[in-house]
């Protein structure tokens, strides 16, 4: 059998990982090349404020931007609280049963479920049995739960991630568990938890499906009044002007493109920078 040299594995390992590394973001700065090369000269102040006219092939995405941060914000509204919540009870209160582990599964199953099926899920449940209608509740419902896996599964790997000793140190000093959850746990779990949430609104900003059936509309020249008004979203958007609509021009699809992305962009890099803050702020 062949020994090879340890220093000589351990570059060849090295090298190996990083041109796999390499390899994976390639394809990603390729993209956001691409974008940014045929969408920037659309970008302007009237592009990102104005309505769109001539069948969206002019003016600007100032109703699909604020359709899709109103759907956002009430979807993160109604998820983080109940998936906290629900984070806590399984990691700090829940004994390990028979129950307890089936509900841990079906939480992690209901992660890999196709955003589709959610959408029809929203279409059967808040538009039609509900009567919401094609609105901005029912899309925010619609994304709350499909988003509500995640949650659930950042906040508990925050909240394990808290040394046990933490826990036992306080319990000793005659405090409740639920005061050691909110004064101890939850402040130290707290870096984890904002991630999870900010990057799991990342995710739902871009997607289509659940709004496609839920909440959007193809045309909407104004902005919402209320929740229970329907909407324009950059995700539908875009899919529209790229497929729907002839002769459209270019730059403007890329340039859709581009905010998306720099809003998915700004979320994950607020996410970075929460994470940093509040590591730094730990006692451990």
């Amino acid at each position: 059998m062949i020994k090879l040299n340890p220093k000589l594995s351990q570059k060849f390992a090295v090298a190996f990982l990083f041109c796999a590394t390499i390899v994976a973001i390639i394809p990603v700065v390729i993209i956001i090349f691409i974008i940014i090369k045929n969408g920037y000269s659309a970008i302007s102040l009237e592009f990102l404020t104005a309505m769109p006219t001539n069948g969206m092939r002019s003016g600007g995405i100032f109703p699909a931007i604020v359709g899709t941060l109103s759907i956002v914000f009430c979807a993160i509204l109604i998820t983080l609280p109940i998936g906290v919540c629900a984070a806590i009870y399984l990691n700090e209160y829940a004994k390990d049963t028979l129950l307890t582990r089936l509900i841990k599964l079906a939480i992690v199953n209901l992660a890999g479920i196709p955003s589709v099926v959610y959408g029809l899920f929203g279409l059967g449940i808040f538009v039609m049995f509900l009567g919401f209608g094609v609105s901005i509740i029912a899309g925010a419902l619609t994304l709350s739960i499909m988003e509500l896996p995640v949650i659930i599964t950042t906040a508990r790997g925050a909240l394990n991630s808290v040394p046990p000793a933490f826990r036992e140190a306080s319990l000793a000093l005659g405090v409740s568990r639920w005061q050691t959850i909110r004064h101890i746990v939850l402040p130290n779990a707290l870096p984890g938890i904002l991630t999870g949430a900010i990057l799991s609104i990342a995710r739902i900003s871009g997607e289509t499906a659940p709004i496609l059936f839920t909440a959007a509309a193809f045309y909407l020249p104004h902005i919402p009044r209320s929740p229970f008004d329907q909407v324009m979203a950059l995700p539908y958007h875009l899919y529209i002007i790229s497929t729907q609509i002839p002769n459209m021009p270019k730059n403007i699809i890329f340039a859709t493109a581009l905010v998306l992305l720099m809003m998915v962009l700004s979320m994950s890099l607020i996410a970075i920078i929460a994470r940093i803050y509040f590591r730094k702020r730990r006692k451990w």
